[in-house]
């Protein structure tokens, strides 16, 4: 019919010559009103003729969920990995005719529940919740999941010749620390290093500099430090060139989950590229319980820039 736009109640009730609260009743089929067949029949043809899409609230009502899908995205995972993952499944949801609701920092229970209770989600993901402590174990894929990851950083430090590595942590404790350096010291024990050394490098500047500065002072034979994350592999090379240790001559430094800011320090930061666009549409598919063949994680790849 040419048209553009929305198409509303009101347009359907015009086209088939009853009122909008008759197309209501027809639509929402209310078992509350008595309506002839042959006016059933000329409502739902025009509604089908127009391509009405019925309201989310009360589609809701009818199945049982709105098509709402919530993620929830803690703090400090938003680097690209949180992005790539976020667009996979924000268009893989709109591709079904469903909506993305992004949460961002720690939610409490009692706000949880009221947007639960509100909107009645078709499902509440948590961005990495399948690494973290209360799902238990997991079959992890070292060709190109998140276990890959941490080895192709810890790795691309060896293949430079560094054996001893100290881990860089944040000053607490995010949803996937222990997952991330659980790979990392395995990945490091399957390359034959030593077990990685770890501390923590806290905010602010001084703050960092002093830890990093003690660290060292103590651990002369570490080579290389790879971050929990690219804000952590910036903080301590702002650390390092207050202490007036070079890099990567004395001491290298890889980030990990690529940010732009990595490639405007001095030195360019060396990191780990994550995207996890596929992974973000096969979390939608199951989600929505629709087949995920064909759909694969990509593997990671190293940013080489000038901190190793």
């Amino acid at each position: 019919m040419g048209r553009s736009g929305r198409v509303t109640l009101s347009d359907v009730a015009k086209a088939s010559g009853v009122s909008r609260a008759t197309v209501s009743f027809v639509l929402n089929d209310d078992p509350r009103q008595t309506i002839s067949a042959t006016t059933r029949e000329r409502v739902t043809a025009a509604a089908h003729e127009l391509g009405y899409v019925p309201h989310g609230i009360a589609r809701a009502l009818r199945e049982g969920s709105s098509r709402i899908v919530v993620l929830n995205v803690d703090w400090g995972m938003e680097g690209n990995f949180s992005r790539s993952y976020v667009r996979g499944l924000d268009e893989e949801l709109a591709a079904h005719d469903h909506i993305l609701l992004v949460r961002h920092g720690h939610s409490i229970p009692e706000a949880t529940q009221k947007v639960l209770d509100t909107i009645a989600p078709r499902a509440v993901l948590r961005l990495g919740e399948v690494y973290m402590p209360v799902h238990g174990p997991i079959a992890e894929d070292w060709e190109n999941g998140f276990a890959a990851n941490a080895a192709l950083q810890i790795g691309h430090l060896a293949e430079r010749g560094h054996t001893r590595i100290a881990m860089a942590l944040p000053d607490h404790d995010f949803p996937l620390t222990e997952a991330r350096l659980g790979f990392a010291q395995e990945a490091a024990r399957r390359l034959g290093l030593p077990p990685l050394e770890r501390f923590v490098v806290p905010r602010p500047r001084e703050a960092g500099a002093a830890a990093v500065e003690t660290f060292l002072a103590t651990r002369t034979e570490v080579t290389a430090l790879a971050a929990f994350d690219d804000d952590i592999a910036l903080r301590s090379l702002t650390a390092l060139r207050d202490l007036g240790v070079r890099v990567p001559e004395d001491v290298a430094v890889i980030g990990f989950d690529e940010t732009e800011y990595g490639s405007l320090s001095t030195p360019a930061l060396t990191t780990v590229h994550i995207d996890a666009e596929v992974l973000g549409r096969i979390a939608a598919r199951n989600a929505l319980g629709i087949d995920t063949e064909g759909l694969a994680p990509v593997a990671g790849r190293i940013v080489a820039r000038a901190s190793v």
